[in-house]
C-alpha cells in the first residue's frame, strides 16, 4: 500500500498546555505507527522562547536545554517555531538584505525571533486521530509533499478548541531511519531558500 499525505489545516491558532517530561525514543521503520515518530506533549515538555527575543538568546536556551527546535509562545498560545538550523542558516542574513527588517540598524544582533520564525498558519498540521492511523512512511511523505521540516500536531478538546498535542521533526525521522545526513541536508537547505525571493546580483 502506498504512502500518503495526511496534512490537514488550522481555523484558528492552538492553545497550548504544559505536561510533564518523559521520553524514551527507539529503532524506526517506515511501516511503523507514525506515533512512534510524534514528540507527544502529554509526555514531553517542549522548550519555549517569546517571539521578541533575541535569536542569539534563542540559541543560548537551546544550548542549555540541550534542544533543536523551540516553541514560540505568548501567554498560552503558539505563535510558531524556530530551529537552530533557522538561526545558524541562510535566515538571518536573508532576512536582513530583504525588505522585511525594520529594526534601525538592521544588525544580527538586531533580530529577534518572530523575524524568522516559522508561523504557526505556515506549519502543516495533523489531527491526533490522524496520526493514530498513520504509518512512519505517510508522515515521510507529507513532509515531501509540504516542503516544511515539522509538522504540528492538534488535538481538539471538548469546547472545541485545538489544543497542542505534539510535534513531528522531519531531521529526527530522517535521523531514526538512517537517511543520509547529507542528503536530508540539502533538502532543507533547497526548502529554506525557497521560502525567501532571490536577491538581484
Amino acid at each position: 500500500m502506498p504512502f500518503r499525505s495526511v496534512v490537514t489545516h488550522l481555523s484558528r491558532l492552538p492553545t497550548f498546555v504544559r505536561r510533564h517530561p518523559h521520553l524514551v525514543e527507539s529503532s524506526l521503520k517506515d511501516e511503523d505507527p507514525a506515533l512512534a515518530v510524534m514528540v507527544d506533549f502529554h509526555r514531553v515538555c517542549p522548550v519555549t522562547v517569546e517571539p521578541e527575543r533575541s535569536i542569539d538568546e534563542a540559541l543560548q536556551r537551546m544550548i542549555d536545554a540541550r534542544v533543536r527546535t523551540l516553541l514560540v509562545l505568548v501567554k498560552e498560545s503558539m505563535l510558531g517555531l524556530i530551529t537552530a538550523y533557522d538561526i545558524q542558516g541562510q535566515k538571518p542574513l536573508q532576512f536582513l538584505r530583504g525588505s522585511n527588517c525594520t529594526h534601525p540598524k538592521c544588525r544580527h544582533e538586531d533580530i529577534e525571533v518572530a523575524d524568522i520564525m516559522t508561523a504557526v498558519e505556515s506549519l502543516p498540521t495533523l489531527r491526533v486521530e490522524d496520526i493514530r492511523k498513520a504509518r512512519t512512511g505517510d508522515i515521510l511523505e507529507t513532509f515531501r509533499e509540504t516542503r516544511q521540516t515539522h509538522l504540528l500536531i492538534t488535538e481538539r478538546q471538548d469546547d472545541e478548541r485545538d489544543e497542542i498535542r505534539g510535534l513531528i521533526s522531519r531531521t529526527e525521522i530522517e535521523r531514526r531511519l538512517g537517511i543520509s545526513p547529507v542528503l536530508a541536508s540539502m533538502v532543507r537547505t533547497e526548502m529554506e531558500t525557497s521560502m525567501f525571493p532571490r536577491l538581484p546580483v
